[in-house]
């Protein structure tokens, strides 16, 4: 990892180079700023954060957003270099060279890592969230929910956040799903996790685990008849131009985490770390807003591909909602929580704010 971590560097370093030679741009000497009194209060060291990130865009705009702000609220003692688009490989990968300290800070998918931090098993519960707002408002900002962010320094991380990945939603490319009925047999690329795969059972469907890298080619085939992502991985990876229908089911709101190197956030002074936590504060409320916007013109994006999306009626996503909860998959995610009693309080959280 740390070689290739390097050699990407490198490259883009490179690239860098051969631009600047190529340029019809003055000499340098005739272009460089003159010197400002203020250099003198620039701070002598900078510590350069290394971030990893994912394909959605509301992700991508909330870390050059926090690039920003961290940036502005450091005085410049803080800057950073973003690799998105799963540039320094997958969510599981990122995970554990934030680990390892190859990678600063990392973002990616909780359902992609909860068999290395198994607290994040509870969010895989189908219908956990039945709103953006409820997930944030409640879910992530109950105590049950910061304390599960906060455990993962126990794996040598620090937790920043809690972002959205969006309600994750059927693609299929050879059939119209308009109800429960309509999903019997069909076979549905999902993520290698035990709570979806007995949802997806339990609701009727052929789920098939298979790595994410490989899922563009499987649909193009017809390996499998359809996947579920959220609109934003849908749309960042064109998944609308090869697949007919997508379908509002809704059934489940991943979060992703956004955690730092453990000793990497320890090594800050108290300033670079107040800046840190501000600016991340910051970055979430507008990723949460960015998703919003997003996730409707990624509808529209999906419906210009000529995929057309179906909107489930009520009833037939409270079949869905039914048939999921027949799994009992929050038990089953609280059996492999190292806290259970976290998983069953944010439960607890969200039930007494439904009343």
């Amino acid at each position: 990892m740390k070689k290739r971590l390097l050699a990407t560097l490198l490259i883009i370093a490179l690239a860098a180079t051969m631009a600047a030679c190529g340029s019809s741009a003055a000499p340098a000497a005739s272009t460089a700023p003159a010197a400002s009194s203020n250099d003198a209060e620039k701070p002598a060291e900078v510590v350069e954060l290394v971030i990893g990130g994912v394909t959605s865009q509301n992700a991508k705009d909330a870390t050059t957003r926090f690039i920003e702000l961290v940036g502005e609220y450091s005085g410049g003692s803080i800057t950073c270099v973003d690799f998105p688009d799963n540039q320094l490989g997958n969510d599981e990968q990122r995970w554990e060279m934030t680990q390892t300290g190859e990678c600063d800070i990392s973002i990616g998918s909780t359902s992609s890592v909860a068999s290395s931090y198994n607290d994040f098993y509870i969010f895989d519960t189908p219908y956990l969230f039945l709103s953006r707002d409820e997930a944030f408002d409640v879910g992530f900002a109950s105590d049950a929910g910061k304390a599960i962010l906060a455990g993962v320094e126990s794996v040598g991380l620090k937790g920043l956040a809690l972002w959205e990945n969006g309600f994750r939603n059927v693609t299929t490319n050879n059939k119209e799903v308009n109800s429960l009925a309509d999903l019997k047999g069909l076979k549905l690329r999902t993520m290698d996790n035990e709570i979806h795969l007995a949802a997806w059972k339990a609701m009727g469907a052929n789920p098939t685990p298979m790595a994410f890298s490989e899922v563009f080619t499987a649909l193009q085939q017809g390996t499998v008849d359809g996947q579920e992502n959220p609109y934003g991985i849908i749309v960042g990876n064109k998944f609308e131009e090869i697949e007919k229908y997508a379908i509002q089911t809704r059934h489940s709101f991943t979060p992703y985490y956004v955690v730092m190197n453990l000793d990497r956030w320890n090594s800050l002074t108290a300033e670079q770390q107040d800046a840190v936590t501000r600016a991340m504060a910051e970055a979430t409320q507008y990723q949460k807003e960015q998703s919003a916007y997003y996730e409707e013109a990624d509808v529209v994006t999906i419906e210009a591909a000529g995929c057309k999306v179906i909107k489930l009626s009520a009833e037939a996503l409270a079949e869905f909602k039914a048939a999921a909860d027949a799994a009992d998959c929050a038990t089953m995610a609280m059996g492999k929580m190292a806290n259970p009693d976290l998983g069953q309080a944010l439960l607890d959280a969200l039930a007494a704010a439904r009343g």
